[in-house]
């Protein structure tokens, strides 16, 4: 009836028969199908990159994103899942420039442009099999048979649309503005990319002479991080309203900023001249320190200039300025009519003009240049400077700030609308709302949209070169019909760049040949991936915005951010309603993974080890979301053995004994079967557990609902099922043992359904064995039921109450056996429980407690202070620092205080005031050495306000019970051992002791009904023999087969 289930914890195996099950029988194109017509619940799927391999930071977000849409899907809503590819942009391109042993933009235009972009078309696909593999592999369902794809012309088109659209309210525009710039790529950045691409990086920083103009032995101080901009100077900068100093010092002037004279300046070691406000030094003029420039323009400079943004946090209060490199360099420049000299070109190195350091990348430039600079006396210092500089997100390469023309999105024109859409996001956790989202949206900047690369999707901006007229295409049919193109064209470099079309001046309208940011296209998924507005405009409408989102901590500022800003523009809101944004996987000391670390986990080294299920188990329980993890086999392991092991264990007790039985649910009823108090308990508890994981998952609290979860299923095998087994052992179907099959059954086939989200592979495999065989109509997948509903009547907080009492009893009853060294089978005559705690335990809770603790009876007490006194002493460490010359009344007062009252007080971080020796003390836990004694003849154990103490006395009777209860363990682990079936008889034969014997004898019948034993004889130990010391002596026992 049942199929045999395999009780080792090897679930790799049974996860692959799983995911070969789901692919025959397209489970998951049916539960799709199936909930058509019911609530559109829309998920978007953030677009990974084909080009490079998943590692184990994807599988974290593979299996949070896909827990929510199961959810959604058992809860009858149509949950579209469609997966995407992002296949455009510098990624691809250095992929494919390292394959084919290319450096730069100029290689790729020898290449050919057509034949380059053929070959980045091909590299987006390198990896694609694995990420299908992978997603297969850890039961990430989405349909990856009609993926949305980027590169794609619909796509693209749909693209089209929305920069037209953009446009169409003004915020497309091009203008002249520092950019950061990727001298490697050859192209400017936009904000965010830059925000992802920051390191920490040690470099030497100058403090530079200049000489004052006309004057002998005096100078402006300066400093600047950045020797390599030194060659394009055209200007001081300093504060006009700060206070300048100056000084003398071994018989040279100086003028910086008063604030700053110590940090360069030691006190006696100069003279004060003067003293003036910046205002005060406008227009004083320097000598340049190089000549490099010299006949290149035609403006003044080499004079002081002021501007508010100059601070007095370090340097000397005047900063250099070089406009083609900084932004406040070029806005004051521009305030001042100061030239614009870049004498860097497009690769980063410097142009022939600089002949000292012609063809040289600038960042390792800067060593000559300080060590010209010293040769010229024109160093005054130089130190080293650890800070955060920005490097490019996609090759690594040190950013530079360029003055250069690029198209920009007016995103400062709609601030104002970001933050509003931003702040209707549930964002989880909520501080991304505030902190690193509304961080960024409160300084943002306008969106650098094009790169002048290769492989993107085009800027679909056409201008007349003679009146500069602009006009932007908006669609595949508008092109065609400008342009005069007859059949297909393909929306990529090089095939567009040649169509042009007549200006109304009576010019050529030709294409600006740049492509745009591909954070772009990722941002644009919500109405691309459905070639919207062409087309699915209904589909689009019912999957707007999206209900769930959610990826890593780095997409704030990548993905999330275009997402929102696209769609604020183009419909006035944001595109997602809910997003769960993930901390990162670190190793097992919380390092941030790297290959040059050599701590990267292979993500297949642990999924073809735990499977999937484990992996997924850990990262829904180890932390919040949000919080980074530790991820190390040995943790999956830890996580799998706390949840599936009981779950599993449970499961596979059940289908044992059910199909020696025979059992078939279909033929019983829960409501007509006579529960027992534990049954009462369990169900009671597993309507608890529905009402906590659906209120749980519908608030996206995923961690709390697994816990619970897993807390459950400990109970479960550790106390319901482990308390009941000998319901199952006797022959027949008894009223009792169908009323056990009926609730664990009950019980089994509910938490299949509840932990399907969360380990669909396990629930999978519970449910099909579980549940078809028995009920034809019945779902043929786990994942095409319905998300299980709670049973208010079912719920008895009472009894769960009461439960809970007898657990923590149970605990300290187990605790105070292990300190007076009383085994579990020795029979005890009575315990007593000392609280002040409502227990809520009535006369069957508390038998359950004797039954479970071996013990007779049980009586109850007002305190604990005739059962447990304590020994109070003083923590020196802590105590003595607080309170040193009192520390002798403190000790004094310990001795003699009510030990029970003060221990009660400080218990679960307590605080208890007294007054000693004249002054009032406070003592928490921290601050007592805290040990406790038994009364005479008890053992004892205390914890949550409750006392439990044994009484030790043993007599002849409780000692043989004792010996009773240790043989039949004996005999039941051997036939184990010996690899006997649950059903075999067996023969006992044994040479004992003659305590052991005379219990073996007088209990004879007793024992023989437990083990299965035909015959149990005093004869030569035959069979499986195994000696074993029980009482006072040993015991030889041998088992064997009738």
């Amino acid at each position: 009836m049942y199929k045999k289930v395999d009780t080792s914890m090897d679930f790799v195996g049974r996860e692959k028969e799983v995911i070969k099950f789901w692919e025959e029988e397209r489970v998951f194109e049916e539960s799709i199908k199936e909930r058509e017509g019911g609530k559109e619940f829309s998920f978007y799927d953030g677009p990974p990159t084909a080009n490079g391999k998943p590692h184990i930071g994807h599988i974290l977000t593979r299996v949070m994103k896909d827990i929510i849409p199961r959810y959604q899907t058992m809860k009858g809503c149509h949950v579209l899942r469609k997966a995407g590819w992002d296949t455009h942009g510098l990624p691809v391109e250095l992929e494919v420039e390292k394959s084919l042993g290319m450096d730069g933009k100029q290689d790729i235009e020898k290449y050919g442009i057509e034949p380059f972009i053929k070959q980045c078309k091909q590299s987006v696909w390198k990896y694609k099999g694995e990420w299908e593999k992978m997603s297969e592999r850890v039961g990430y369902w989405a349909d990856m048979e009609h993926p949305y794809v980027t590169y794609d012309d619909n796509y693209i088109e749909s693209v089209w649309w929305a920069l037209k659209e953009i446009w169409k309210k003004g915020l497309l525009y091009k203008g002249h503005k520092i950019v950061p710039y990727c001298p490697r790529c050859g192209t400017a950045l936009s904000s965010h990319e830059v925000a992802q691409g920051y390191k920490d990086v040690k470099e030497t920083s100058v403090f530079v002479r200049f000489r004052r103009k006309g004057e002998e032995h005096a100078w402006f101080l300066a400093w600047t991080t950045t020797p390599w901009t030194l060659p394009s100077n055209v200007a001081l900068c300093m504060n006009a309203d700060e206070d300048y100093a100056e000084i003398e010092a071994a018989g040279e002037r100086y003028v910086l900023a008063q604030a700053l004279l110590s940090s360069l300046f030691e006190e006696g070691s100069y003279t004060l001249l003067s003293v003036k406000k910046g205002k005060e030094y406008e227009y004083a003029e320097y000598e340049p320190l190089f000549p490099y420039a010299e006949g290149s323009y035609r403006e003044k400079a080499h004079y002081v200039v002021c501007d508010g943004y100059v601070t007095l946090t370090d340097g000397t209060g005047i900063v250099h300025i070089a406009p083609a490199f900084g932004e406040d360099d070029y806005r004051v420049g521009q305030k001042y009519g100061l030239p614009v000299v870049n004498l860097v070109d497009e690769r980063g190195c410097f142009k022939p003009s600089v002949t000292d350091f012609a063809g040289q990348f600038v960042k390792k430039a800067d060593k000559g240049i300080i060590a010209m600079l010293k040769e010229k006396g024109l160093l005054f210092k130089e130190m080293a400077y650890e800070h955060s500089y920005p490097h490019c997100w996609r090759c690594d390469t040190p950013l530079l700030y360029y003055a250069r023309e690029s198209w920009f999105i007016k995103v400062t024109a709609v601030k104002d609308e970001l933050i509003k859409a931003n702040n209707s996001v549930h964002w989880m956790p909520d501080t991304i709302r505030t902190g690193r989202m509304g961080n960024f949206l409160e300084n943002v900047i306008d969106w650098g949209l094009s790169r002048d690369r290769y492989w993107g999707t085009p800027l679909p901006v056409w201008v007349c070169p003679d009146c500069g007229k602009v006009h932007v295409i908006g669609s595949k049919q508008e092109l065609k019909e400008l342009c005069g193109i007859e059949g297909d064209i393909e929306l990529h470099r090089p095939y567009i760049d040649n169509c042009t079309f007549k200006c109304e001046c009576g010019g050529t309208m030709k294409r600006t040949p740049e492509v745009i940011d591909c954070w772009f296209d990722s941002g644009s998924m919500p109405f691309a991936q459905y070639h919207y507005p062409f087309e699915n405009k209904d589909l689009f409408d019912e999957t707007f915005p999206a209900d769930f989102i959610s990826e890593a901590v780095d997409q704030t500022r990548g993905w999330f951010y275009t997402l929102l800003v696209i769609s604020t523009i183009l419909f006035g809101r944001a595109p997602f309603k809910n997003c769960i944004v993930l901390g990162h996987v670190n190793d097992k000391n919380g390092v941030k993974m790297s290959k040059h670390k050599g701590n990267v986990v292979d993500p297949w080294s642990v999924l073809d080890k735990q499977g999937a299920d484990a992996v997924r188990w850990y990262f829904y329980t180890s932390s919040a979301p949000w919080i980074p993890s530790r991820f190390y086999p040995e943790a999956v392991s830890e996580a799998q053995r706390r949840y599936m092991g009981p779950l599993w264990n449970s499961y596979a007790f059940f289908t044992l004994y059910a199909d020696i039985d025979g059992y078939d649910p279909s033929r019983y009823d829960l409501k007509s079967c006579k529960l027992t108090l534990m049954d009462k308990w369990i169900l009671s508890k597993l309507n608890t557990l529905v009402r906590t994981v659906d209120e749980g998952l519908a608030a996206y609290n995923i961690t709390d609902s697994a816990r619970a979860l897993q807390e459950f299923a400990d109970v479960l095998s550790n106390w319901y099922v482990r308390r009941g087994r000998e319901r199952y052992w006797g022959k027949g179907m008894t009223e009792d043992k169908a009323a056990a099959y009926t609730t664990l059954h009950t019980v089994l086939v509910t938490l299949a359904k509840l932990t399907a989200p969360f380990t669909p592979f396990i629930a999978e495999q519970m449910y099909r064995n579980l549940v078809p065989a028995f009920y034809p109509e019945a779902p043929k997948s786990v994942h095409m039921c319905a998300f299980p509903a709670y049973d208010e009547s079912a719920i008895d907080k009472d009894l769960e109450t009461g439960m809970d009492s007898v657990l923590d009893i149970v605990v300290l009853g187990r605790a105070a056996r292990n300190a007076g060294a009383l085994k579990n089978r020795q029979p005890l005559s009575e315990m007593v429980v000392a609280t002040s705690r409502e227990l809520d335990l009535n006369q069957e809770l508390q038998g359950v407690i004797l039954d479970e603790l071996n013990i007779k009876q049980m009586r109850f007490a007002a305190d604990a202070s005739a059962l447990v006194t304590y020994r109070i002493k003083p923590q020196m460490k802590t105590l003595g620092p607080k309170y040193g010359k009192l520390l002798n009344a403190i000790r004094t007062y310990l001795e003699t205080c009510d030990g029970a009252a003060l221990v009660s007080a400080v218990k679960g971080g307590g605080t208890f005031t007294a007054e000693i020796g004249g002054a009032q003390v406070e003592l928490t836990e921290a601050d007592l050495l805290i040990s406790t004694e038994s009364a005479e003849g008890y053992v004892s154990a205390s914890d949550k306000g409750i006392t439990v103490a044994l009484n030790t006395r043993l007599t002849p009777a409780l000692i043989e019970e004792g010996i009773e209860r240790e043989l039949i363990s004996k005999i039941q682990t051997m036939r184990k051992e010996a690899g006997f079936a649950v059903t075999d008889h067996i023969f006992v034969t044994y040479a004992a002791g003659a305590d052991a014997a005379a219990v073996l004898e007088g209990h004879k019948a007793q024992i023989a009904a437990v083990v299965l034993a035909d015959d149990i004889s005093a004869a030569a130990p035959a069979g499986y023999v195994k000696e074993w010391e029980i009482g006072e002596g040993k015991v030889t026992l041998g088992v064997e087969k009738q």
